[in-house]
């Protein structure tokens, strides 16, 4: 409804209220003052919901260029300089860049070079967005968040330059275990990415400390096609933090910076956690998994196959039983799963922290995870969405402890049990009397998110400070420049852990720089802002690690993700002169009043 009809509604309204009645019997005499009343209350409410005092008037058109490093990608700068000339070509009222933020430039600014480390566009999607301007979106088709354009004003369009295509492979991913005990060998995992043409066949070679410990051959690849190659290499080195770095070579690639990954993990000479199974697995698997990320320590397997036949996690070596015994009764921590009698007394086959893991049998229904007790483990199982878990096998005897872990119920009935059960004293120990929890981790999303968090907390728990005496470590990712920082907590006594950073330069010159990073009370996870590219040394209270941070994600080749055209289907603002911004509208209001004050009194009216 218009502004101006609930506006000349009310003053009629006021008007008749004031002037009818046994003002009637006045007549005409009465109509002045009340035509007066009527305007007065007119723009008296007008001027409340502040009405149009004008015709529409049309906005001018702004401008959002794409400011991220991946116009630089193939070394060809030509598309770069086609967006500006199409930006001035469009003569905007306003230039924004975007990318890692948004920010004003001017039209008659030089040319720049795009550096940014990201190209996000909805910053530039809610400014236009708040004023209703039409935006035009200047953009080589790699935005990070395309999806934000379909709201834009109505009018808006989005201008996609193509660049000049070119052969290119790059090293997307790379994973494997963040703390190796010297001389295992490992399993990694390595991503790769085709540019625009392709990729011809060429080499992948793995390097620690700068050695070459691995090549491997690369197949041909179809323009944007992604492929993981799994290797297995055994790696050595001396004790303490090293990089490991995939490099991938292939004829006719012109794109240097998206050819290497590196990776910083620890080596160790001997391992901090041993996990012995009887009868592997999917549950033995990803809990082992867990058990490398959730620490980030040197950790040991060892799988019986078979009566008397042991193998090493990963190589499946073979490996004598009294040699598995050996490495169960020594470990720093120590996890046994299946056949918790395989050693005899479970309690004096090892001397450290102790974790049994017994499957369930057959057991008796499905069983669903209830709730999280007061517990050691209570503050990382207190906010898992118990209504959206996979059903797990409960054996018939429920674990003992001085504390109660996780409670399950069958069905929605509400008949409870205990499955995991620890105890303080004399020394850590903890029993999970269950099967099928692997099923949180393969369904995905919250779930798997539940599966690491019961046992990362149920391992970190275990460990305590034995496991690493470092305050914080970096978690087991390929860091990359423009993405924040991750660290996991070291002890639950650190909420504020101060990090000396030393970046390595030319001729191992340094810069030093620190940080502190905040865990929350109920989180094992904090943050720190991203870091350029390069190699670091960081030092924590009781010890150091290392930090590889590679270039940005803008190197690597992407589809374009959005097309030429217009866009947008969201409501232009009202461009119409409103009347609070008209002043002569305040002046008038007294000369208006003043005439019904007037006009009343001759009439006889009070």
């Amino acid at each position: 409804m218009s502004p101006w009809f609930i506006a000349a509604l009310a003053g009629l309204v006021f008007a008749f209220l004031q002037y009818a009645g046994r003002d009637l019997r006045l007549g005409v005499r009465a109509l002045v003052p009340a035509l007066l009343r009527l305007a007065v209350v007119t723009l008296l409410a007008a001027l409340l919901l502040d009405a149009p005092a004008g015709r529409r008037e049309p906005l001018a058109t702004w401008v959002a260029l794409d400011a991220s490093a991946s116009w630089r990608r193939g070394g060809d700068a030509a598309a770069w300089k086609q967006a500006w000339r199409d930006v001035r070509g469009v003569q905007p009222e306003s230039l924004f860049l975007f990318g890692d933020s948004l920010r004003a430039i001017h039209v008659g600014d030089s040319l720049t070079t795009p550096t940014d480390l990201s190209s996000v566009v909805r910053p530039a999607v809610e400014r236009a967005l708040g004023r209703g301007h039409p935006l035009v979106v200047v953009t080589d088709g790699e935005l990070a968040d395309p999806e934000a354009l379909s709201d834009l004003p109505s009018g808006s369009r989005v201008v996609v330059e193509s660049r000049a295509q070119t052969p290119d492979l790059a090293v997307a991913s790379l994973e494997l275990p963040r703390a190796i005990v010297s001389g295992d060998s490992v399993d990694v995992r390595v991503g790769l990415v085709a540019g625009a043409r392709g990729a011809a066949p060429g080499t992948l070679t793995l390097t620690v400390a700068d050695v070459v410990v691995l090549s491997a051959h690369t197949d041909s690849l179809g323009a944007y096609v992604e492929q993981t190659k799994p290797l297995r290499v055994r790696i050595d080195g001396k004790e303490g933090p090293t990089v490991v770095r995939a490099i991938v070579r292939t004829p006719g690639d012109v794109e240097a910076h998206n050819d290497t990954l590196a990776m910083a993990v620890d080596l160790s000479r001997a391992a901090s956690a041993v996990f012995v199974s009887t009868s592997p697995d999917f549950d033995a698997r990803y809990a082992l998994s867990v058990l490398r990320g959730a620490l980030a320590v040197p950790t040991r397997g060892y799988f019986r196959v078979a009566t008397g036949t042991w193998r090493v996690d990963g190589s499946l070596a073979p490996v004598s039983e009294a040699d598995v015994r050996a490495a169960f009764r020594d470990a720093p921590v120590a996890i046994l799963h299946g056949d918790t009698a395989a050693f005899g007394a479970p309690r004096a086959a090892t001397t450290g922290p102790l974790a049994l893991v017994v499957p369930a049998g057959a057991g008796d229904g499905e069983w669903y995870a209830a709730s999280a007790p007061p517990s050691p483990l209570a503050p990382a199982l207190s906010g898992l969405p118990w209504d959206s878990l996979p059903p797990i096998t409960v054996g018939g005897t429920a674990p003992a402890g001085q504390w109660r872990a996780l409670e399950v119920r069958r069905g929605r009935e509400e008949d409870r049990r205990v499955i995991i059960a620890g105890s303080d004293t004399p020394r850590r120990m903890v029993i999970v009397a269950a099967s099928g929890l692997w099923r949180w981790r393969f369904r995905g999303g919250a779930s798997a998110d539940a599966f690491t968090a019961l046992w990362g907390s149920l391992f970190d728990w275990l460990a305590a400070e034995r496991a690493d005496r470092r305050a914080a470590v970096p978690t087991g990712v390929a860091l990359r420049a423009g993405d924040p920082v991750r660290w996991h907590r070291g002890s639950a006594v650190d909420s504020s852990v101060l990090v000396v950073l030393r970046r390595l330069g030319r001729g191992d010159s340094a810069r030093t720089d620190s940080m502190t990073l905040h865990f929350r009370a109920d989180a094992s996870i904090a943050e720190s802002p991203a870091l350029n590219p390069g190699t670091y040394f960081a030092t924590v209270r009781g010890g150091t690690t290392m930090l590889a941070v590679n270039n940005s994600r803008e190197w690597l080749p992407r589809a374009p993700r959005v097309r030429a055209g217009a866009i947008g289907g969201g409501a232009p603002a009202d461009s119409a002169p409103r009347i609070r911004a008209i002043g002569w509208v305040y002046a008038l209001l007294l000369p208006l009043l003043c005439a019904e004050w007037v006009v009343r009194r001759r009439v006889g009216l009070r």
